[in-house]
């Protein structure tokens, strides 16, 4: 008699839960109700939304008792609600509208990222993206407008190859999908090696291939769609320019980061203890990511969890509210230090620097330009009263005395020095147009007027590239520089008896007022939805992420 291995024994049970949990409809690809995949799936059938996938890699818990699970944490996240996002959204109307003679041309562009599997399928078949025939989300269940609805999913990021990854090419959503293997060879990258039995059983399931591979772990992979070259275009939709829109990558590739960490290693921390990765007979592995893809966008989480119902989230509310908390944390632990130097009373004059660290792998803030950094800082005197105050959030989310809020034409400047209210520290892009009218419009945008975003540690100004350099006054600033900026506060006391409390903040806004503000002329239903939005939650879009004080006698 010949007793089977332990090898076949699990095999044998992998295969037979597989076919279990297909028959009971568990790992159906689609929700249900929705149109079922075919089988065998077509050649140019090459994604499944994540509903393949959730049913093994839901249901984990750390050994210590943190729920990890990769499909809930995902969908909570901004990748999983890339369509769902009503600034995107209405984002690209606004770009439709300043430029109708390339609306196909822009929905195919947008659509890159932010409907990645949609449009790569209408790529493969000799079509192009498309947004607003996907929208709303959630309203039809055309296997097409359920991957748009998918946002970035799990079978589009750990289907691509690192054929061409970190050049060029890879880059404005240049990633490669294989689109040659059939249904149950179709490689799903990770970063672990699996055996046959757990093969069978995903094989079974879902129609993929487990793959090892280690460039899944790699920040060429985020660069792929992290990294957006814009193409200004002028009368007529006439191409002429570019506008780096947001190069994250490559402001990591010119710091000391570069050496040490990756995207993943802060955006996809691993869990610390050995756990499985699937709930269906996993076993503990060393180095599992945590798929929550935390970043700084609290503010449009919060968005998409107060408007849940018309904006289609699939989400628990409580899962929305667990992910803005841990973006906020992230934001509060791993981005900045603030620290007041050489405070000091002189005669009429209260003295101090501020020194703005930036603790990140980018530009402090990075990525889209619609996002600020400042400085708020307020004096006090001996009875309490605030004497000085610069950089103060209003509930409408403006900053008090900043001139780009007051005024679409006018911006702040980087200062070295600060004297009076009316000025204030703002890290910020500021583009203009080929009128040199300051913009908000991406394709509008030629170049930087101001860019003062805080630059991380080993970053050389005077080496930068153009995509990624210092551009105004901050340029020419000796205390500005790799990982740093610091500001000097001299402040009129002669009106005020001390002791003085100086108190500084550090303040962050993913979308800033004028950013929301100039949505508001466009007549269409996205902007008047997202300016609604914000103006509901204004109060709320900005977060401290970090603080200094010291009392002068």
């Amino acid at each position: 008699m010949v007793r089977p291995t332990p090898t076949l024994r699990i095999s044998a049970l992998v295969a037979a839960i597989s076919t279990l949990l297909i028959g009971l409809e568990l790992l159906s690809p689609f929700p249900s109700g929705a149109a079922q995949a075919p089988s065998p799936l077509p050649a140019d059938h090459l994604f499944d939304t994540h509903h393949a996938c959730i049913a093994c890699h839901n249901g984990l818990v750390t050994p210590s008792g943190e729920d990890v699970s990769i499909g809930f944490a995902w969908r909570s996240s901004m990748m999983a609600n890339s369509a769902r996002d009503p600034y995107w959204q209405a984002a690209v109307r606004r770009e439709v509208i300043d430029h109708p003679e390339a609306q196909a041309a822009i929905e195919d562009e947008c659509s890159k990222c932010h409907m990645p599997m949609a449009r790569y399928s209408a790529n493969v078949n000799g079509g192009s993206g498309s947004v607003f025939a996907h929208l709303p989300i959630g309203s039809r269940d055309d296997p097409q407008d359920l991957l748009a609805a998918d946002g970035v999913s799990c079978t589009l990021c750990h289907q691509i190859t690192e054929e061409g990854l970190g050049t060029e090419e890879s880059l404005v959503g240049g990633f490669r999908i294989d689109e040659t293997r059939f249904e149950g060879e179709r490689a799903i990258y990770g970063p672990f090696e699996p055996d046959d039995g757990r093969l069978h059983m995903m094989r079974s399931a879902t129609g993929f291939r487990q793959t090892e591979s280690t460039h899944i772990q790699e920040s060429e992979l985020c660069a792929t769609c992290h990294t957006l070259i814009t193409q200004t275009l002028g009368p007529g939709g006439v191409v002429i320019g570019e506008l780096p829109e947001q190069v994250p990558y490559q402001e990591w590739l010119h710091s000391r980061y570069r050496e040490e960490q990756s995207c993943q290693d802060c955006h996809m921390p691993v869990v610390a203890e050995p756990m499985p990765i699937t709930s269906v007979l996993g076993e503990p592995r060393e180095g599992f990511s945590r798929h929550d893809f935390r970043g700084s966008n609290f503010f449009v989480v919060q968005m998409l969890n107060r408007y849940r119902a018309e904006l289609g989230v699939q989400a628990l509310s409580q899962e929305l509210e667990l992910a803005a908390e841990r973006a906020r944390r992230h934001l509060a632990e791993d981005s900045a230090r603030l620290t007041i130097e050489q405070a000091s009373v002189r005669g009429t004059r209260l003295e101090a620097n501020l020194l703005v660290e930036n603790i990140a792998g980018h530009k402090l803030p990075t990525a889209y330009p619609s996002r600020r950094v400042w400085l708020h800082v307020t004096v006090r005197d001996g009875s309490g009263q605030i004497v000085f105050s610069s950089g103060a959030l209003t509930p409408d989310g403006l900053i008090e005395g900043n001139d780009n809020d007051a005024d679409p034409l006018r911006y702040e400047p980087h200062y070295e020095q600060i004297t009076n209210a009316d000025q204030v520290q703002i890290y910020e892009s500021i583009m203009v147009d080929r009128n040199d009218v300051l913009t908000t419009g991406l394709l509008t945008g030629l170049r930087y007027i101001k860019d003062n975003r805080v630059l991380p540690e080993g970053f050389d100004k005077t080496t930068a590239g153009e995509d990624i350099a210092v551009h105004g006054s901050a340029s020419d600033d000796t205390d500005f520089g790799g990982g740093s900026d610091r500001v000097h506060y001299s402040i009129d006391t002669s009106r005020a008896e001390g002791p003085f409390l100086v108190e500084a903040e550090l303040w962050y806004q993913p979308i800033g007022y004028r950013w929301a503000e100039n949505l508001r002329p466009y007549d269409a239903p996205e902007p008047q939805r997202f300016v609604s939005y914000y103006t509901s939650m204004a109060a709320s879009s900005g977060v401290v992420l970090a603080r200094s004080s010291v009392r002068l006698d």
